[in-house]
This record gives structure tokens, C-alpha cells and sequence, in this order.
């Protein structure tokens, strides 16, 4: 059973991962949205660059764990 202190700390680390999913969320959206309003692309490269999103985020969290597990 853990500890108060250890309950804690996950806490905080999952509402600085939440953060951080929706950081990431917002900005690609609204990258993709900006894009494709100046340069009216067709809409299956709209919804391909969404998609590529997820591919995106995967990345962009894998890297930070590795930058982490570095320090």
C-alpha cells in the first residue's frame, strides 16, 4: 500500500502529463487549421495531417521520456 507523498507525487505527474496532452492537442489543431485556411488544401490532406497528429504526439511524448530517463 502506498504512501500519502507517494499518491501525491503521481497526482502531480499525471496533471503535468494532462497538460501537456492538451497543450500539444491545441497547437497541432490549430497548426493544421492555419494551414490549410491560408492555403486551401484539398480535405483528404486535412484530415491525413490531423491523423498525422497522433503519430506527432507519440513522438513528441516518447521523446520526452527519453530526455528525462537521460538527466
Amino acid at each position: 500500500m502506498t504512501n500519502f507523498g507517494e499518491w501525491l507525487e503521481n497526482a502531480r505527474e499525471q496533471r503535468w502529463g494532462i497538460f501537456v496532452d492538451l497543450v500539444f492537442a491545441v497547437s497541432w489543431v490549430t497548426m493544421v487549421e492555419i494551414i490549410f485556411r491560408v492555403l486551401e488544401g484539398p480535405t483528404w490532406a486535412y484530415y491525413m495531417f490531423m491523423l498525422a497528429g497522433i503519430v506527432a504526439y507519440f513522438g513528441f511524448v516518447t521523446s520526452l521520456e527519453v530526455a528525462s530517463n537521460e538527466q
